[in-house]
C-alpha cells in the first residue's frame, strides 16, 4: 500500500481522481464526505505512504494501522466511482491489523519495548486474518456461478480475443474451448484455494497455482496491484512459525524462539468479548456479500449489491447515456450529455451503473434549478451490453430520475435484464 500511494502521487492520479472531478458520487449515507483541496490531497497520500511503512516495520503499529485505516477509508468515501475491490480490501485489512499483535515480534516496536515481545499471539488472529482472505476467494469463485460464465465464457472471450497477439499465449487463446477451459479453471481456483492453502499436503502445490493465476491475472487485465495484494496476504496460510525456520537458517538462535511458538504462551488467552466482537465481524463479511439476493434479478446488470462482495472481473459492460430535461413550464426537452458534468473516467463508470445515473440526474436537476431553469423533469436514455449482449434499455425511460429518492431498497425504476445468451464468438 506504500508502493500504491506512491504510484498515485508518480503518476498524477490524485488530481485526475480526487481534485480535478467537479463532481463526486456519494456512496449512501455519506453525502457529506468532500474532498480536501489539492495541497491537502496530496499532503494525506504521502502521509499515508508514510503510515503504510510505519505499519510494515512496526512503528507505532496500531496507531500506524488505525489512522491508515480512517485515512483511505476517508478517500474512498470520496467518490464511489473509484471504488475498487482491492482497495476495499486493504480497508478491511488494516482495520484487522490496527487491532492485532502483530506488532509483538520482529517489529521496532518490539525492539523498543522488549518487555512485550511475545513469539505467540491468540490463533484467533491467524484464523480471522485468513478467514478474510478466504472470503475474498471464495466470494469471487461464487460470483462465477452463473451461466454467462460457466456456460457461455463470457465474458473471458471478449478479453481473450484482444489478446491474441500475446506471445505462446495469444495463439492458445484462439483454440476452440479455451475461453470455456479457462472460465472453468478461473472457477475451480477461486472457489477452493483456499481450502488446500490450509492443508499441509497440499498447500506447496496450491501457493505455486496461486503464484501462476495472479501473474496470468496481471499481464492480462488492467487491475493494478490487487494480484500483489492478493499473493502476499495468501501467505498467511502458512504455519505461523515459517518466517522463524527462513531466518534460522541464518540465525541458529531463532530456532530456540519457533520452539517458544510451537509450546504456545498460556498469557496469550483472548477474552470473550474480542471473541464475539471477530463473531460479529466475521458474520458482516459473510451477510454483505450475499445482500444481493434481497433484490433479486441479476446483481450484474442492475448492480444492487454489486460492491463488497468480492465480484472480481466477471461482467464487461459497456454503455450509452443520454439525460432528457423537461422544463416543466415550457415544455422544452433539452439532450444533456454526461461529459458535460463529469470526466471521461466518471463518464464510464456511472453509465453503466444505475444508482450513479440517478445521482447525475439529481445533480442536473438541482444545476438546472440552480440557473433559473426550473423546475424540470429529468429522464434518460440508457443503454447497456452486458457480456458482449446487444444494447438494451437499462432505465425506464418514464421516469423522472429527479423525483426517485435513492435509498436501500430495490429499485423499481430499472428495467429487468435481457434473457438472450452473449454470443460465441471465437477469439481469432
Amino acid at each position: 500500500m506504500c508502493i500504491s500511494m506512491l504510484r498515485f502521487i508518480g503518476y498524477g492520479w490524485i488530481d485526475e481522481f480526487f481534485v480535478d472531478p467537479p463532481l463526486h458520487f456519494k456512496y449512501w449515507g455519506f453525502a457529506w464526505v468532500e474532498v480536501l483541496p489539492r495541497a491537502e490531497m496530496h499532503a494525506l497520500f504521502w502521509i499515508l505512504a508514510a503510515l503504510a511503512l510505519g505499519i510494515m516495520l512496526g512503528v507505532y503499529h496500531r496507531l500506524a494501522a488505525a489512522l491508515f485505516a480512517a485515512g483511505f477509508s476517508y478517500l474512498q468515501l470520496i467518490d464511489v466511482a473509484t471504488y475498487l475491490n482491492h482497495y476495499y480490501l486493504a480497508s478491511l485489512l488494516a482495520l484487522l491489523l490496527a487491532f492485532s499483535p502483530a506488532h509483538r515480534a520482529f517489529s521496532v516496536d518490539a525492539f523498543r519495548h522488549r518487555n512485550r515481545r511475545a513469539f505467540a499471539v491468540p490463533a484467533f488472529w491467524l484464523y480471522l486474518f485468513r478467514f478474510q482472505v478466504g472470503v475474498v476467494y471464495t466470494f469471487a469463485g461464487l460470483a462465477k456461478a452463473q451461466s454467462d460464465w460457466l456456460v457461455h465464457a463470457q465474458p473471458l472471450r471478449i478479453w481473450l480475443g484482444s489478446h491474441t497477439d500475446l506471445p505462446v499465449l495469444g495463439a492458445l487463446f484462439t483454440l476452440p474451448g479455451a475461453p470455456t477451459v479457462m472460465s472453468w479453471a478461473g472457477f475451480g481456483f477461486d472457489t477452493s484455494v483456499s481450502f488446500w492453502l490450509l492443508l499441509h499436503r497440499t498447500r506447496r502445490f496450491a501457493y505455486p497455482a496461486l503464484l501462476v493465476f495472479h501473474a496470468l491475472t496481471g499481464v492480462l487485465f488492467p487491475i493494478g496491484m490487487f494480484p500483489v495484494i492478493m499473493t502476499l496476504a495468501a501467505l498467511v496460510f502458512f504455519p505461523p512459525a515459517w518466517p522463524l525456520r527462513l531466518w534460522a537458517r541464518w540465525y541458529p538462535a531463532i530456532t530456540q524462539q519457533e520452539h517458544r511458538v510451537r509450546q504456545g504462551d498460556r498469557r496469550a488467552a483472548l477474552p470473550r468479548a474480542a471473541l464475539a466482537v471477530g463473531a460479529l465481524y466475521c458474520t458482516l463479511q459473510i451477510a454483505v456479500p450475499l445482500r444481493f439476493l434481497t433484490y433479486g434479478g441479476n446483481v450484474l446488470w442492475h448492480e444492487q449489491g454489486m460492491r463488497f462482495s468480492w465480484r472480481v472481473m466477471v461482467r464487461e459492460k459497456n454503455a450509452s447515456v443520454t439525460y432528457l430535461v423537461r422544463e416543466k413550464t415550457t415544455g422544452r426537452v433539452r439532450h444533456v450529455n454526461p461529459r458535460s458534468y463529469v470526466t471521461r473516467i466518471q463518464e464510464r463508470e456511472i453509465a453503466t451503473q444505475p444508482d450513479l445515473v440517478l445521482q447525475l440526474a439529481h445533480h442536473i436537476r438541482d444545476d438546472f434549478q440552480r440557473r433559473g431553469l426550473g423546475p424540470v423533469e429529468v429522464r434518460v436514455d440508457a443503454f447497456v451490453s452486458l457480456n458482449g449482449r446487444r444494447l438494451a434499455r437499462l432505465i425506464d425511460p418514464q421516469v423522472d430520475l429527479g423525483a426517485v429518492r435513492d435509498g436501500l431498497g430495490k429499485a423499481t425504476w430499472i428495467l429487468p435484464s435481457p434473457s438472450e445468451p452473449p454470443p460465441h464468438t471465437q477469439p481469432i
